[in-house]
């Protein structure tokens, strides 16, 4: 249509909603934050029905990234999502703040505590690092236009919160979890703490491979073993490792009691003392892998294999310092790599020291704090451990016990923050016991009860549960909630009041934060009489039990909430052995339930390679830069429609094709929007009864459409949501419905039924759409919602789903519109035909035949029922319907045929008719468009 003198209903065109996204959100962030927007939600679903998702807190420490805007913009989508739905669905946002990195930045900033500043200055400037990154964060989240109460998070460093997370360690206390013990953990030698498993990650290590002889105490009791008597050649058992610093730490030889051993005599080439030939000790499946490995020149197996555990406590010479290591039994023990027989150090490996501890072998116990060999260790005095890797080789060459040496690349757990190796360490801990008082069993049984998306989250977190050990929660830190406890000098027992003084100190805390329990004197807290008797600790919690607890100190306590448990958990796929751990461990502990419902993970983000990302590759995409180019309702669409499940892609090329699909939704909504100019419900809405069939369809394709939305945000299927948008704005909406109803909308009079029935219908299908938008495009939605005509509330965030969407009970049924559809499909087929080769401009300039068989019953009732109007459907100026028989060409159900109509063009409504200069005064309208300019204007049945 083009705009002449003939008054045509056109659209305004300054209409809004033009884009300008990064203009145009601050300026809305702006409005809502004055409005207090936030609050409003809250207040219009008062009494309502619950739902609580709980947010993970991110680390207080950089700016955000790309994970963590996917990660917010999640929670945001379901949280209004449920909102609209009916909930009353409270965000309350949250960070994680303290722990080392934090302490890392700060020693940078003002040195090491206790060195170059005292702790308690230590403490604080912590604190106030923390907050300027809470500051920076909570901006960028703010940006994207994710709603909660920013002025009110809970920090996991506010001193109520800090008070909270020891009274649930007091609960864990008091419920039999919580013991000291001595056994090794991961220790970050840079860190000069223990660590969690989930503060472990894995990456490709350079580790010098060593294969040790131990030689046996007693050859003659160990060849008898294998039926052998010869005792002229020496006989060893060969161990394997890629930790040679550990060799000091031996205590023992560990097999499998129901592998098969043999005695294997053997030459190694290239090496002076096991030129001459020598019997190894070896698993008889491992002996060629070890021939191979270690280069043996000749080798063979004497005597008998024997079972592993008919050689329990046969006694070797440990190769270094001479004292006795026996042979014991572990299930442990494999084949896949070594000899068969495994190199046990209770000081440096978890296994080592449980099958140590069932044979009452102790520990070494030759490493300090520093990571360094104590100095009463012969050899490696002071030398850093990793440092002690070269040394201890060449003492076991001299020794005449290195068979074979080489380096091998392989993964090897690190230190998620250093990024350096780490050692299992054996030192004084705090530890929640998984096997004291029921803990793991109650853990697994709980897991059961919750609701995994994906569902493979289930399985993998019960083989993690099942297979970890001990929850070693003690760090030595200067920044972190205190363990406050005191221990007996003599017994190591816990003050038999514990649990008092734990309520002592939450009560300081509450009132000065952490640097209360620093503060306050044993005699205050235990009296005269026991403060010389009793060690106050001096660690702190692993930041895991400070997040690990807010189901406590956070859920169960915000008024917010109101004692409700929570509906949902939603982090990224490592919080299976992260939060999702320490939550269900400490929910478990404490109340001996879950502490959710449903567990939802996402992917990590990759290139659009399906590469990690990193400034190496230059492949980074940061979130502040693509708010700064397209938008923050970009990013949240990028996020929506991706399968969130799996890794998930991005480039500016992925984005560009959200762009693309933005478009589309916007400017679907403001064709609407322009549409409805003039239009008040109130006054002009069309009872549904007498709406225009075509009209009527699409308002009902709307209703089973919002069914679909509304069951995809239900099940968190949100692309699925995408796709629906895209559906309905792309293919229902604009490749049909629009199309059809221009004709109605800029050239009948302006308050016939059928114009009104029109925008009746456009205005339904607006009600409805900026509805399901509004959880996605969250900016979009509400320009949009301030443009809609009637009375509504001033925030589409308060709204619920539209409810005046009605089936089709037409004439023309859904079934019959959707044949007209399939033949209106085919007749496009056939007027871009004749466009291509610039027969026709529009489809108008055409006329089109159908050949109709009066088998396809839909159809022929739907062209029956239409009749003269059925034109307005397939946009052409004129439709004939005729016999199938007719067709020039054969088909089953119909034919179509296209064809330049060759009569005068009406300049208003562009339709070619033989009427158009039969009229005097109007020689460039049709009859049509002069009833509607100056008669009493054209009826529309259109059923």
């Amino acid at each position: 249509m083009s705009e002449n003198n003939y008054n045509l209903n056109l659209p305004q065109t300054d209409f809004p909603m033009r884009g300008e996204l990064p203009k145009r959100e601050p300026q809305m962030l702006e409005k809502w934050y004055k409005d207090e927007l936030y609050q409003q939600i809250r207040k219009s679903r008062e009494n309502r029905p619950m739902y609580i998702l709980h947010d993970g807190p991110p680390y207080a420490n950089g700016t955000i990234h790309l994970g963590h805007a996917l990660n917010k913009i999640l929670k945001d989508i379901i949280i209004k999502a449920k909102t609209i739905e009916g909930y009353d669905s409270p965000y309350i946002p949250g960070w994680d703040c303290h722990g080392l990195p934090i302490e890392l930045k700060v020693e940078g900033l003002v040195g090491k505590p206790g060195v170059n500043v005292d702790a308690k200055e230590f403490r604080q400037k912590c604190r106030e690092y923390a907050l300027e990154q809470v500051e920076l964060q909570r901006r960028d989240f703010k940006r994207l236009g994710v709603l909660g109460d920013w002025d009110n998070p809970y920090l996991t460093m506010n001193f109520d919160t800090e008070a909270e997370i020891i009274r649930t360690l007091g609960k864990l206390v008091e419920n039999g979890h919580m013991f000291k013990g001595h056994k090794p953990v991961y220790w970050c030698v840079d860190c000069a703490s223990a660590l969690a498993e989930a503060e472990v990650e894995y990456r490709d290590k350079k580790s010098e491979s060593i294969y040790v002889a131990f030689e046996a105490k007693d050859a003659k009791a160990v060849n008898e073993k294998f039926g052998v008597t010869d005792t002229s050649v020496p006989t060893f058992a060969m161990i394997w490792t890629t930790t040679p610093w550990t060799i000091p730490g031996n205590r023992a030889i560990s097999l499998n009691p129901e592998f098969e051993y043999v005695l294997v005599k053997a030459t190694v080439k290239n090496n002076q003392y096991f030129a001459e030939a020598k019997y190894f000790v070896l698993a008889k499946e491992l002996v060629e892998a070890v021939a191979k490995a270690c280069d043996f020149e000749s080798y063979e197996v004497v005597g008998n294999p024997v079972l592993g555990k008919d050689l329990e406590l046969l006694t070797f010479v440990h190769p270094l310092f001479g004292h006795d290591v026996p042979f014991i039994l572990g299930d442990h023990v494999g084949l896949d790599a070594g000899t068969g027989l495994v190199h046990t150090a209770p000081d440096n490996g978890l296994e080592d020291f449980e099958v140590c501890k069932k044979y009452n072998i102790g520990l070494a116990n030759i490493i300090n704090d520093d990571s360094e060999f104590k100095a009463d260790v012969p050899k490696f005095a002071g030398l850093k451990i990793f440092d002690a890797n070269v040394p201890v080789i060449k003492e076991l060459a001299y020794a005449g016990r290195l068979v074979h040496k080489s380096s091998i690349h392989h993964s090897y757990p690190h230190c998620w923050r250093h990024k350096t190796p780490v050692v299992y360490r054996a030192t004084p801990q705090w530890f929640i016991g998984m096997d004291v008082a029921g803990l793991r069993q109650n853990v697994l049984d709980e897991i059961k009860q919750v609701k995994w998306i994906p569902a493979w989250g289930q399985p993998r977190i019960e083989n993690m549960v099942s297979g970890r050990p001990d929850w070693c929660i003690s760090r030595q830190r200067t920044w972190g909630v205190p363990i406050p406890v005191f221990t007996n000098k003599e017994t190591g027992e816990l003050h038999p009041q514990t649990l008092e003084i734990i309520e002592k100190v939450a009560k300081l805390v509450e009132k000065d934060g952490i640097q209360a329990w620093w503060d306050v004197s044993n005699e205050e807290l235990l009296g005269a009489e026991d403060a010389n008797k009793y060690t106050k600790a001096k660690d702190t919690l692993d930041v895991w039990f400070d997040s690990g607890s807010t189901s406590q100190t956070v859920v169960k306590l915000r008024p917010e909430f109101k004692g409700n448990t929570t509906d949902m958990y939603l982090e990224g796929s490592d919080q299976h052995r992260g939060w999702f751990m320490s939550s269900i461990c400490i929910g478990a502990g404490v109340t001996q339930k879950a502490p959710y419902k449903e567990v939802l993970t996402h992917g990590f983000i990759v290139d659009g390679n399906g590469q990690k990302m990193s400034k190496s590759l230059g492949n980074v995409i940061v979130p502040q830069e693509v708010n700064e180019k397209y938008g923050a309702d970009i990013l949240r669409l990028w996020v929506a429609q991706t399968d969130y499940t799996s890794d998930i892609r991005v480039s500016d090329e992925i984005l560009k094709r959200s762009v693309d699909q933005y478009r589309r939704i916007r400017n679907t909504m403001r064709f609407l929007l322009a549409n409805l100019n003039g239009f008040d419900p109130a006054k002009h809405a069309v009872p549904t009864e007498q709406m225009l069939s075509v009209d009527r369809y699409v308002v009902s394709l709307a209703k089973k459409y919002q069914e679909q939305v509304r069951n995809n945000y239900e099940n968190y299927e949100l692309h699925l949501i995408v796709k629906t948008l895209m559906q309905f704005c792309s293919v229902d909406l604009g490749s049909f419905y629009l199309d059809t109803v221009k004709d109605r909308i800029y050239t009948l009079k302006e308050d016939s039924l059928a114009r009104r029935s029109a925008q009746t219908a456009m205005y339904y299908v607006a009600e409805a759409l900026v509805r399901w938008m509004a959880p996605i495009l969250s900016f979009t939605a509400q320009e949009a919602w301030e443009h809609l005509p009637g009375e509504r509330d001033p925030y589409v965030f308060t709204a619920y789903y539209f409810d005046k969407l009605v089936d089709n009970d037409t004439a023309v049924s859904d079934a019959q519109w959707k044949e007209l559809l399939d033949v209106r499909y085919e007749a496009n087929v056939a007027l871009e035909a004749l466009r291509k080769d610039k027969t026709i401009g529009s489809s108008l300039d055409a006329e089109l035949t159908l050949y109709v068989s009066p088998e396809a019953k839909d159809l022929v009732k739907a062209l029956e029922t239409l009749g003269s109007e059925s034109k307005y459907v397939f946009l052409v100026s004129k439709l004939n319907v005729k016999p199938l028989a007719e067709s020039p060409v054969e088909a089953e159900k119909f034919a179509v045929e296209a064809h330049k109509y060759n009569e005068p063009k009406c300049d208003r409504c562009w339709h070619l008719d033989p009427s158009v200069g039969t009229d005097e005064h109007h020689k460039d309208l049709c009859h049509r468009c002069v009833d509607n300019l100056e008669g009493h204007g054209e009826v529309r049945h259109f059923a």
